[in-house]
């Protein structure tokens, strides 16, 4: 599935993944591949991505630029406020209002 992580003022990552684990208000909870269409409110806390085959692009902190890479199952943490998450389709639009690279 794929997957954007956007705030007010640049994109945290875009591409594909097998699974996102988010902070929602009620509870963490993971989304997988085929999951039921969801809109829900998320909590500040932690955004686990483990990538799937193909690119993806991810936001670097040490360089404060866009990286390239290709690795599958990699597994990728950012500490976020909060925010929302739509899923639709096979694609999931997390919108926040801060994050940050943990690795």
């Amino acid at each position: 599935m794929k997957i954007s992580v956007l705030t007010p003022d640049r994109t945290i990552f875009t591409g594909n993944v097998s699974k996102v684990g988010l902070p929602g208000t009620d509870g963490s909870f993971q989304v997988l591949d085929n999951h039921a269409p969801l809109v829900s409110s998320l909590t500040a806390g932690r955004v686990t991505l483990v990538t799937a085959a193909g690119s993806y692009r991810y936001y670097d902190e040490a360089s404060s630029g866009m990286k390239n890479d290709d690795s599958a199952n990699r597994s990728l943490t950012f500490s976020i406020d909060r925010g929302f998450v739509e899923v639709l389709n096979n694609e999931v639009n997390l919108l926040v209002q801060g994050a940050r690279n943990l690795r």
